[in-house]
């Protein structure tokens, strides 16, 4: 993780509910709040790479009656981020949720929150370099229960990497359940359903740098 980017200041966006970044939230929470739907089970586990104040997650579980269920650790390494999804999920009554100081470009800080049901790259692809992206993708089976969904963002600036990025998660082992690439608007939204086997977490090493 480099500096660089005010990552408080750009969260300053969702405060536009016309903003194309609520409007990517608003997809992504609506595939979230599908998916647990979908899937019955006592306990689920989510974890969240970069997940900035988490909004995503926390604004779906605050309305579910059934959010104890959901065991969720967010990984993110801006401080002040930390603390204002630390204050969100307070004020929501989600205190169970798992909120670690961390950079989700070591693989180290995945030890203990993986294998995951739900794995959320919100954020994360448009932001890291080509190959970097590449790397994570090929990595995401360490992270994934048996039949896990992956929920991934990307903007489709020129040159669109996602066509590349579909490609690289069928070579992973995944199932594309959905691709979103609204017209106007520069981002994606993808969702992909692990058909592989797990694989252990081999917790050394860096899986991804930021560029900004």
């Amino acid at each position: 993780m480099t500096g660089g980017t005010d990552w408080q200041a750009w969260h300053e966006s969702y405060a536009d509910v016309d903003s194309p970044l609520s409007r990517r939230l608003r997809l992504v929470q609506r595939h979230i709040a599908s998916w647990l739907d979908e899937r019955p089970e006592e306990r689920l586990t989510v974890v969240s790479a970069c997940a900035g104040q988490g909004h995503d997650l926390i604004g779906v579980l605050a309305a579910r009656p059934d959010s104890p269920r959901v065991h969720v650790t967010l990984l993110e390494y801006d401080a002040g981020n930390v603390a204002a999804a630390r204050a969100a999920a307070d004020r929501a009554g989600l205190s169970h949720l798992v909120i670690r100081q961390a950079d989700a470009g070591q693989l180290s800080s995945y030890a203990g929150t993986v294998p995951a049901d739900l794995v959320l790259m919100v954020g994360v692809f448009g932001n890291i370099p080509d190959a970097d992206v590449r790397r994570t993708v090929a990595a995401l089976p360490q992270f994934c229960a048996a039949g896990a969904t992956v929920i991934w963002t990307r903007a489709r600036r020129t040159p669109d990497l996602t066509p590349a990025v579909r490609g690289w998660f069928r070579d992973a082992g995944f199932v594309e359940e959905a691709f979103h690439a609204p017209a106007g608007v520069r981002f994606s939204v993808g969702v992909h359903r692990f058909q592989g086997t797990p694989r252990p977490l081999d917790a050394t090493g860096t899986l991804f740098t930021f560029l900004h």
